[in-house]
C-alpha cells in the first residue's frame, strides 16, 4: 500500500469553469484540515485514506464539496451509484415510503419486499433461483460460504477454492476466502480447507494459455492431496478488483465444466460487476456460464445499504426457517431503493449505453498505453469499470515507488476537478455513474490522460 499522504492544507490552483466542473477556491477547500483533525479524534483511522474531499452534495455524476466546488465523479462512491447520485426517481420513492410511516419491520412481510425480490429474480434471467437480502457485501459472501459448506455436508465435501488477489470482504470467512495474506494476519486459526489458486493475470496468462494454466491448477490440487470429490465450492470475484482484470473466457468454461462434473458449487462475487456496470446485467455473463450462487451489492441499492445472495432454489433453501436471516434484511426502505435501481436500468437502457461508453474508455486509455509502453502495463475492464495498471519495475523516481507516484497522480487529478478511485497500489480505477454524459466522460478522460502524460514525461 502507498505511504502517500494527501494534503489537507488548501493549495492555490488554477480555477476551472466548464459545463461539468467548477473549481473556484483553493483545494482541498478551506476547513477540510480542521474537519479531518476533529474527526480523527473520534473515528478509527481504518476509515481514512481517501482523497480529502468533504462531500456536501452529490447529483448524478457530480460531487459538490463544502465550498460548492463541483467535481466529475469517476468513482460512483466506490461503484454504488450506478443510476447516478441522488437519482430523483429513487429519492421520490423513498420519500413516498417515509410518508407512509414505514422504515423497517425485521422479517415480517411487506409489499415492497415481495415486489422487489420477484423483479430481482426476473432481472437475473435465471429460472428456479431465489434471493436472500442483507445489508453489506461481506454478509453476502459469508452467506455464500455457509451455503457452499452446508451443501457439502452430506458428501463430506468441505474444501473451498478461492483465488489469490481476490477480495470478498472484511469479516472472518470473507477475509479467509480473500487472497491478501497481509490483511488476514490477525486470524490466528486460518481455515486450512480454504485453498487459494493463482489468479490468471492477463499479463501472465493469455486466452490460448488458459488450458495449460487450468491443468496446472488441477495438478496443484493433486499435489496438495485434495480430492476433487471433497471440494464443496469455488468462489470467484467476477474480475480481480484492484485491476479490473477478467479471467480468460476459456478458463472459466473449463472451471465450470470441472465444477459440474464434481458437483461443486460455483459462486461469483459480483459486488463491483453487477447491475449493468460492465455493459451486461451481471459481469459473469461475459463468460457465458450459469453460476450456482451470485453475491451482489454496491450498485444494487443506488446509495442505500443493500446486498444479497442469489442462487439455485435448492441451495438457498438449505438453511431452515429463521436460521439465516438478518435484522435489516429485505426491509421496505432498501427494497424500494432496489426497485428504483432496476426500473432505472431498464427505462434508461443503461446496459447498452454502458457498453457503448465502455468502448470510449477502452479506446482512449489504450492510446495512452501505446504512448507509454514502458510505464503502463495494461488497461483492463469492461463497460464502466476500468483500471490503468502501471509497471512497478519501471515507474520509480528516487525513493518514490510506483504506488506513491500513482497516489500523487490521483491527487493532481483531484486538483483538476475529477475524482478517481485511489487503490493505494499500482493502479488507478475509474467507474463513473452509468448515467454520465459522454461530454463529461470525455472531459474526465482527458484530465486523466493529461496528468498521467505530464507525470510520465517528467520521469
Amino acid at each position: 500500500m502507498s505511504d502517500y499522504i494527501f494534503t489537507k492544507t488548501p493549495s492555490t490552483i488554477r480555477k476551472v469553469n466548464t459545463k461539468n466542473i467548477t473549481i473556484k477556491t483553493s483545494l482541498p477547500a478551506k476547513g477540510t484540515k480542521d474537519f479531518f483533525l476533529d474527526l480523527q479524534k473520534y473515528e478509527s483511522r481504518s476509515m481514512h485514506g481517501q482523497i480529502p474531499i468533504i462531500w456536501k452534495k452529490a447529483s448524478n455524476f457530480n460531487i459538490y464539496d463544502i465550498a460548492n466546488n463541483k467535481f466529475i465523479d469517476f468513482t460512483s462512491g466506490i461503484f454504488i451509484s450506478n443510476i447516478g447520485h441522488s437519482n430523483q426517481k429513487l429519492v421520490k420513492n423513498l420519500k413516498d415510503l417515509l410518508n407512509n410511516e414505514i422504515l423497517s419491520c425485521y422479517s415480517y412481510f411487506n409489499s415492497q419486499r415481495k415486489e422487489y425480490i420477484k423483479k430481482l429474480i426476473k432481472f437475473t434471467g435465471l429460472k428456479g433461483y431465489k434471493a436472500y437480502l442483507v445489508s453489506s457485501g461481506t454478509e453476502a459472501t459469508e452467506a455464500a460460504l455457509k451455503i457452499m459448506r452446508m451443501n457439502g455436508l452430506k458428501s463430506k465435501k468441505n474444501y473451498i477454492l478461492a483465488y489469490e488477489g481476490n477480495w470478498h470482504g472484511r469479516t472472518l470467512g470473507a477475509q479467509m476466502m480473500s487472497g491478501n495474506l497481509a490483511q488476514k494476519d490477525w486470524i490466528k486459526n486460518l481455515d486450512n480447507e480454504i485453498i487459494h489458486l493463482p489468479f490468471p493475470y492477463p499479463w501472465k496468462v493469455s486466452e490460448k494459455d488458459s488450458y495449460n494454466f487450468f491443468v496446472e491448477n488441477l495438478n496443484f490440487l493433486k499435489k496438495e492431496k485434495i480430492k476433487f470429490e471433497n471440494i464443496a465450492g469455488v468462489m470467484l470475484e467476477t474480475f480481480q478488483g484492484w485491476c479490473s482484470a477478467f479471467y480468460p473466457k476459456n478458463y472459466i468454461k473449463l472451471l465450470r465444466d470441472f465444477t459440474k462434473k464434481n458437483n461443486i458449487v460455483m459462486t461469483f462475487d459480483e459486488m463491483q460487476a453487477g447491475f449493468a456496470r460492465t455493459g451486461k446485467n451481471f459481469g459473469y455473463q461475459h463468460y457465458n456460464v450459469k453460476p450456482d450462487l451470485i453475491c451482489v451489492g454496491k450498485g444494487m441499492g443506488g446509495g442505500v445499504p443493500l446486498s444479497g445472495l442469489i442462487g439455485r432454489s435448492d441451495l438457498l433453501d438449505l438453511p431452515g426457517v429463521g436460521s439465516m436471516s438478518s435484522t435489516h434484511s429485505a426491509n421496505p426502505l432498501v427494497c424500494s431503493a432496489g426497485l428504483s435501481v432496476l426500473n432505472e436500468i431498464k427505462s434508461k437502457k443503461l446496459v447498452k449505453k454502458t457498453f457503448d461508453k465502455g468502448l470510449i474508455i477502452t479506446n482512449k486509455l489504450n492510446k495512452l498505453m501505446s504512448d507509454f509502453p514502458l510505464y503502463i502495463k495494461g488497461i483492463y475492464g469492461k463497460g464502466m469499470i476500468h483500471a490503468i495498471i502501471f509497471n512497478t519495475k519501471n515507474l520509480k523516481k528516487g525513493k518514490k515507488d510506483t504506488s506513491y507516484i500513482v497516489s500523487h497522480i490521483c491527487e493532481k487529478i483531484m486538483f483538476r476537478g475529477l475524482l478517481v478511485v485511489h487503490t493505494g497500489r499500482e493502479s488507478i480505477k475509474i467507474g463513473p455513474p452509468l448515467t454520465i454524459s459522454k461530454n463529461a466522460l470525455n472531459e474526465g478522460l482527458k484530465i486523466i490522460i493529461d496528468e498521467i502524460t505530464e507525470t510520465l514525461k517528467g520521469i
